[in-house]
């Protein structure tokens, strides 16, 4: 079953209904910590020593370290949860971080910028806080034809068409260095159907099921990410993550004038 992309969701509209989602998803979760995941490999390489580091909306599936990382969500229970482990914590939206400008030398939002209205605010949001040069990590969902109810279940406001996405980035000064397929979407939609079915009619069953049974496979049976130059090749994938790099916005030139005499 597909369908198309939500677009009377407003932003407000859109963040209440992430929120109501993941707080009632992170209340009845255990924290995982990053080493368990298949980014862990990709985030030793990059991580700064010293530097700071950002980590947008992890809920309680955090890819940075936990000590010494500055973690912003919109969800309560997640952030109670990250606070107890030691973690900076900030509640704040993705399209209002509130950081300077250039604070960070490592950002990762992963699965956020398609759960926004305003795009544009959020890409900016990520690039404003990082510092020249710095890496930031970004993961979204491709093909807006592969569309399903799932993605408006969960929040999502988008699916990205490739080429738009790479162009969004370069506006907010971005620049794509290599990527990867990531994700752990179901290869059968009957499966993407089924799991619906349950989170409509059966949601505390189905989201114990989620944090107890079907979590622990999906961390157990992770693929090893493969990286190529640039954008993957995205015919038949579902989402990709994107390894960025912050560059300079270019300096305005300046009008010569005369001299006076």
């Amino acid at each position: 079953m597909q369908t198309q992309p939500a677009q009377a969701h407003g932003d407000r509209e859109l963040l209440d209904l992430n929120r109501r989602f993941y707080d009632s998803l992170w209340s009845g979760a255990r924290l995982i910590e990053p080493r368990r995941f298949n980014t862990w490999p990709l985030v030793q390489s990059l991580l700064p020593r010293p530097g700071r580091r950002l980590e947008v909306a992890p809920g309680l599936r955090p890819r940075l370290p936990i000590e010494g990382t500055q973690f912003v969500d919109i969800s309560a229970p997640a952030l109670g949860k990250l606070r107890e482990r030691g973690a900076q914590v900030v509640f704040g939206e993705v399209t209002a971080l509130p950081f300077t400008e250039a604070t960070f030398d490592l950002v990762c939002a992963l699965d956020i910028i398609e759960h926004v209205d305003d795009e544009d605010g959020a890409l900016s949001e990520l690039s404003r806080v990082a510092k020249p040069g710095a890496a930031v990590l970004i993961s979204t969902p491709l093909h807006p034809e592969q569309w399903t109810s799932f993605d408006d279940f969960v929040g999502h406001k988008r699916r990205y068409e490739p080429e738009r996405l790479l162009t969004k980035l370069a506006q907010h000064h971005l620049l794509l260095e290599r990527s990867a397929v990531f994700g752990m979407q179901p290869p059968s939609s009957r499966l993407v159907d089924l799991g619906m079915w349950w989170l409509t009619h059966r949601r505390e069953r189905a989201l114990w099921w989620y944090n107890k049974v079907l979590m622990p496979l999906g961390l157990r049976f992770q693929k090893e990410l493969r990286f190529v130059p640039g954008m993957i090749p995205t015919a038949g994938v579902d989402e990709v993550l994107l390894v960025c790099r912050r560059t300079a916005p270019p300096r305005e030139e300046s009008t010569p004038t005369d001299s006076p005499v």
